[in-house]
């Protein structure tokens, strides 16, 4: 078994830029088809850095449901949990900015101080993959 599954079963998506982690079912209502409730059940998933880095805007950053994601994903990204460690990830992202004097886009871009930020994170308890 691995992360409570068979080796051969599906897991989701890696993201090297992982931030965080969450997981919860797909829950949509109301749906454009008429149904008042979607409930899909999905994998554990990463929170990934570039999700939280505006395309266009300097000096913003997310701090709970407003990342870049699909109305699906959403589904599960909006959850309490994953919201907190959304803030968290954010609020860390901007200590360190400050702290090494460069700013989000540098550590998206950079592969150095992105390695230095999620080993940040992770000194300070932040769980960047599932096992």
């Amino acid at each position: 078994m691995w992360a409570g599954r068979r080796r051969s079963e599906p897991v989701a998506a890696r993201f090297e830029d992982s931030v965080g982690i969450g997981h919860y079912r797909i829950d949509l209502h109301p749906s454009t088809g008429g149904d008042n409730y979607i409930d899909v059940d999905s994998l554990p998933f990463e929170i990934p850095l570039g999700a939280l880095i505006p395309e266009r805007v300097q000096n913003l950053l997310p701090a709970c449901k407003n990342i870049g994601t699909t109305h699906i994903t959403n589904g599960c990204y909006r959850l309490h949990p994953v919201e907190w460690n959304i803030g968290e990830s954010a609020g860390m992202l901007a200590a360190f900015c400050h702290h090494n004097g460069t700013s989000p886009h540098a550590v998206y871009d950079t592969p150095r101080l992105l390695s230095g930020y999620q080993a940040w994170l992770q000194r300070h308890g932040v769980e960047l993959w599932w096992p």
